[in-house]
């Protein structure tokens, strides 16, 4: 694909090539990784600023986020990479593999830094979700301490920096510049910007922040740091929609090609049998998203690939209120298990007292039917994340539900819409025509006849 920033785009990929040490508070959604890729191919191969790069990243992105993006982008396709995850022999190998950028799971800086006897060599660093560096008593914060004066240039990505308070920016801070800006100690940034809060004697328990801290923090950073939500930086548009693509194994391909092209799917605890188009529409959408339903209603599950991308996004949020839309009440059952597995509160939002706490920023991740809440509901104040777990076949409610946060009211610059597809199955077919505006349920039977013929 050919890459057309948009303005914002284009002006973060500037700041990031003029400073050495960079600070890119980016909303979700908004292509931080592809922005960030193009100043990094440039200060490669146009301004040779930079020779070997590592890219620190959570695990799931750092295995498919941030090669797919590499792939994605036609101004991209000349650069290198090498992804360093999985056994340590397969660390090692990729570790020593000839590439521009290395991609590594936050999870083995440690290994890296003091076990994988590998020269630390990299003069570029980007750290994909700084917020994952805001503990500075954390093994992978000490670790990376050891080797930062060695790195000549910094990139931090994240959308909230300081998703619990103003005590966070300490340690991602002190990992862009050493200190210099916010203090080398934390008992330096606590004296200077916080008063004690709760105690017991002696022993604090908590620390507040003085009335000006805020904005003397924010004057201290400010010549490192943009936020992607400043509108005196940017012309954001009014609403923004991203696709979030996740890619079947080889085993839960067969199942889903062999559903399409035979009707019939035989599994260990039942059989799944398609009886029409408008059935095979149905059945397919199911096992993109994840589970299907059986011939006597059980629910089969097929594959985690959306909870997984589902669980990357509302962590990449960073505590900010996340809308997420489901279709199919197994989609429900398992975001349910998902979240309460990972221990990320969430209510259904449907109720006037859950509407109410939505409103109020007091529901973390909010589930909503787009049957239920695709009309007459006003979500706009509590957030403007809105993820699309599995899409609707309704235009009409695809449109009604993205409006309850894009409408009037809402405070913030943009909304981003998120779809979470199965990339090469019915998903892409579904959010094209609802894209072109293609109101008639025949086309929609249409895109599975297209989808069986291929």
């Amino acid at each position: 694909m050919n890459f057309m920033p948009h303005d914002y785009q284009k002006y973060a990929i500037e700041y990031i090539k003029g400073h050495s040490i960079s600070a890119i508070l980016l909303d979700m959604g908004l292509g931080k990784t592809s922005i960030t890729l193009t100043a990094l191919a440039d200060l490669l191969f146009d301004s040779f600023e930079a020779h070997k790069i590592l890219v620190i990243a959570p695990l799931r992105v750092a295995r498919s986020t941030w090669p797919e993006e590499l792939r994605k982008w036609e101004h991209l396709h000349h650069l290198t990479y090498s992804v360093v995850v999985g056994t340590e022999r397969e660390r090692l190998d990729a570790l020593k593999a000839q590439a521009d950028i290395y991609i590594i799971n936050r999870e083995n800086v440690p290994w890296l830094v003091e076990k994988s006897r590998v020269p630390f060599d990299f003069d570029m660093l980007v750290i994909d979700e700084l917020s994952s560096f805001k503990n500075w008593r954390a093994e992978r914060f000490k670790a990376l301490m050891k080797v930062r004066p060695r790195i000549k240039r910094v990139v931090g990505l994240t959308g909230t920096p300081s998703s619990n308070g103003l005590m966070d920016l300490f340690a991602e801070f002190r990992v862009l510049d050493m200190g210099e800006r916010l203090g080398r100690f934390i008992g330096q940034y606590r004296n200077a910007y916080f008063l004690p809060d709760k105690r017991n004697g002696q022993i604090i328990y908590s620390y507040k922040p003085q009335p000006d801290a805020e904005k003397r923090i924010y004057d201290r950073i400010s010549d490192i740091t943009i936020s992607m939500k400043a509108a005196d930086y940017l012309k954001m548009p009014e609403r923004v929609t991203n696709e979030v693509l996740v890619t079947l194994s080889d085993t839960e391909r067969k199942k889903y090609d062999k559903l399409k092209k035979e009707l019939v799917l035989e599994l260990s605890d039942g059989e799944i049998t398609a009886a029409n188009a408008a059935s095979l529409t149905s059945k397919l959408t199911q096992m993109a998203n994840g589970a299907v339903y059986s011939d006597d209603g059980e629910t089969m599950k097929i594959h985690e690939r959306k909870l997984d991308a589902l669980e990357d996004i509302i962590e990449s949020a960073n505590g900010q209120p996340v809308l997420v839309a489901y279709w199919y009440k197994h989609d429900r059952e398992r975001i349910v298990e998902r979240l309460s597995k990972c221990k990320i509160p969430f209510a259904e939002v449907s109720s006037p007292t859950s509407i109410e706490k939505w409103n109020k920023k007091e529901i973390p991740v909010g589930l909503i039917h787009p049957a239920s809440a695709g009309h007459g509901l006003n979500l706009q104040a509590g957030g403007n994340h809105l993820v699309w777990f599995g899409l609707t076949w309704s235009l009409e409610l695809y449109q009604q539900t993205n409006a309850r946060l894009y409408r009037q009211g809402q405070t913030e610059s943009t909304v981003v819409i998120q779809h979470i597809l199965a990339k090469d199955t019915i998903d892409e077919r579904i959010l094209k025509i609802l894209e072109k505006k293609d109101r008639s349920q025949a086309d929609l039977i249409a895109a599975v006849k297209a989808e069986v013929g291929r």
